[in-house]
């Protein structure tokens, strides 16, 4: 019996002897591990990038809207927009019926245009904001303060700006006492925001927000506030979520057993969604990619054929000299998981930097991860076994003596 080096010369001097062959055979292997490294690098990337950043409620903290949150059923939302608008009186009504709630806060949102000197941005996300989001609201300050109730009570024009409004009105200077208008009317700046970067494409810090009562005062009642809801420390989440709810019933005036007119959601129930969602689009992938690895495998397992006709009478030779039937198995089972293996390196590598391109010179996130690449590794293993066996079984049965006469 060979030597495993010795067979493993063998099958690497035939890969040699036809260069061109090898590597057309390789190509539609190499695709199908690519676009699976590629697909899973950016599902999971997007899996990390949804918990940091599109739910960034902290763990107690949930939210309370007229209409859903997420976009997953057209008939609810047509129902939801019948609802009533939820307004400043709802959220002291859960303020005060809601002994399990920390903080209490609304927010309400709309765009606008910002000018500061000979400066304009159009399509700014402007905010307004009860001052108690200050310390329930994730977003942390780089400067200045926020807004006092004094402020709120009076309608304020005070306002705090995010960073990209920052960077292309205020670069390089402090921003604090900076006067910035708004529509017709001019703020004095308190305050700068963090930077939270784009999530999905879709710009974060390209804001303004005003005391809620000054959003009101300009933009009038009516749209519905959005109320966000600190649970206390050491008090089961799911307690104050009920107390939320019993109280914003009764002050809505619900009868018993008729559905919420307002919808609940937590960070849980965003990755949530989103898990589901990216599931579906995970499993539809893998299903393409694994269909390509699957060709790539069965071009492999017809050009194995090919050559097991084509050494024909250097099979014959071979077993005339003493090779067994488990050394012919041996070679070309060896020969047909290189080829996959390296059609699968080859694949891994050109999947990561596929998903690192996109990193970089995108939005789109994508996480490169270990496990990911040694099941590429694995699938490639597989697929030179499962349609290696075929080939490689043939050359082992062919007879020495017929094998010898061929031409």
């Amino acid at each position: 019996m060979l030597a495993l080096r010795d067979n493993l010369a063998q099958s690497f001097d035939s890969l040699r002897s036809h260069k061109l062959r090898t590597v057309l055979t390789l190509l539609g292997l190499t695709m199908g591990v690519a676009t699976l490294i590629t697909v899973m690098t950016i599902v999971q990337g997007a899996n990390v990038y949804v918990e940091q950043r599109i739910a960034r409620l902290g763990s107690d903290v949930f939210q309370i809207s007229r209409t859903p949150f997420t976009l997953t059923d057209w008939d609810l939302i047509i129902k939801a927009l019948r609802y009533k608008n939820l307004e400043l009186d709802d959220m002291r009504a859960v303020q005060e019926g809601c002994p399990d709630c920390l903080l209490t806060g609304a927010a309400i949102s709309g765009s606008a245009r910002v000018h500061y000197g000979d400066k304009e941005l159009n399509d700014i996300n402007l905010i307004g904001h009860t001052p108690s989001m200050g310390a329930i609201d994730t977003r942390t300050l780089t400067e200045g303060r926020y807004f006092t109730d004094i402020e709120n009570d009076r309608s304020a024009f005070v306002c705090l700006i995010g960073a990209d409004v920052v960077d292309q009105l205020l670069p390089g200077s402090s921003v604090i006492g900076q006067v910035i208008r708004i529509g017709n009317q001019q703020f004095t700046v308190l305050g700068a925001l963090d930077r939270i970067g784009s999530v999905l494409g879709q710009n974060q810090d390209n804001f303004v927000i005003v005391p809620i009562n000054t959003y009101l005062r300009l933009r009038g009642a009516r749209s519905s506030v959005t109320i966000n809801i600190k649970a206390g420390k050491g008090v089961a989440f799911e307690n104050a979520e009920d107390e939320a709810r019993v109280a914003l019933r009764g002050k809505r005036h619900v009868r018993a057993g008729a559905d919420d007119d307002f919808f609940i959601a937590t960070k849980d129930s965003f990755i949530a969604l989103w898990q589901s969602i990216s599931s579906a689009f995970f499993a539809v992938f893998i299903m393409v990619s694994s269909i390509s690895a699957v060709v790539g495998g069965i071009v492999i397992m017809n050009v194995m054929l090919v050559s097991v006709t084509e050494r024909t009478k250097e099979i014959g030779v071979r077993r005339a000299v003493g090779a067994s039937q488990r050394d012919i198995l041996r070679q070309f089972l060896a020969e047909s998981v290189i080829q996959c293996l390296l059609g699968g390196a080859v694949g891994i590598a050109g999947g990561f930097l596929c998903a690192l391109a996109l990193r970089v010179f995108t939005a789109f996130p994508a996480s490169v991860q270990t496990w990911v690449a040694l099941l590429g590794v694995l699938l490639s293993s597989v697929i030179g076994l499962f349609f290696g066996i075929y080939p490689a079984v043939r050359a082992s049965k062919l007879d020495p003596v017929v094998a010898l006469r061929s031409e």
